[in-house]
């Protein structure tokens, strides 16, 4: 039986020098795996801390087409949580994902994107003052203005209510076909669908962006997407 002593009097390292100079160090059976515990707690316990985790990041204005001006960024905990909070509900919604005009309800994907203006608009709103100091946050906020601004408003104001208008009217005098034939009857349903599908392209790579700036993995979002089609 062991003694239960023994373990309480075992050095916490030994230290020896051979005849070749060369040094050795052996820790106590128990130091090592509580060093690498205390390691482990320590690292876990800074990337909580925001102190470390992704990396500089660059917010390409370009790539979501709202602009030609790339910010380069060391995301904090803000704007990671900013940006999830955007892509929960560019995923959630008929906004981030493909479009597909031959199955999707154009009046549908307006309530979407109508709904989706406000809640970005109320998130943004709720950003603290003094967050803006940092630069990573300004340029988050500033992007999605301008994906609001810049990249739904034009067309919504261009299309939304002249397309509304004339579905509905038309639903009442046919209440047989399905919408998706009916739509298809707008008398400018190729600029419109051409228009939409342009904007959709914009706010799927928008979506892409703020997924890697939350994770700081870009690519295991194609995981995600697939699990939302299916």
């Amino acid at each position: 039986m062991t003694d239960p002593t023994s373990q309480t009097n075992e050095p916490l390292f030994s230290f020896s020098i051979s005849e070749d100079f060369s040094m050795s160090v052996e820790l106590g059976a128990w130091v090592a795996p509580a060093v690498l515990a205390l390691a482990a707690g320590g690292l876990i316990w800074l990337w909580f801390r925001g102190r470390i985790g992704l990396g500089s990041f660059e917010l390409d204005s370009a790539g979501i087409g709202i602009g030609d001006t790339n910010v380069s960024f060391k995301p904090n905990r803000t704007d990671r949580q900013i940006a999830y909070a955007i892509w929960v509900e560019l995923s959630t919604r008929k906004v981030g994902l493909a479009i597909d005009p031959e199955h999707d309800v154009i009046s549908e994907v307006y309530d979407s994107w109508y709904s989706f203006f406000g809640v970005t608009r109320d998130l943004i709103k709720e950003v603290p003052a003094h967050k803006l100091k940092s630069k990573g946050t300004r340029a988050i906020v500033r992007a999605s203005v301008q994906v609001l601004n810049e990249g739904l408003r034009p067309h919504l104001t261009q299309w939304q209510a002249r397309y509304r208008r004339w579905y509905e009217a038309t639903l009442k005098d046919d209440d047989i076909r399905d919408p998706q034939s009916v739509q298809q009857e707008f008398p400018k349903y190729d600029d419109l669908v051409k228009d939409l599908l342009e904007i959709n392209a914009k706010l799927i790579e928008y979506r892409k962006a703020m997924y890697q700036l939350a994770t700081g993995d870009p690519e295991s979002i194609i995981a995600i997407d697939e699990e939302i089609m299916d």
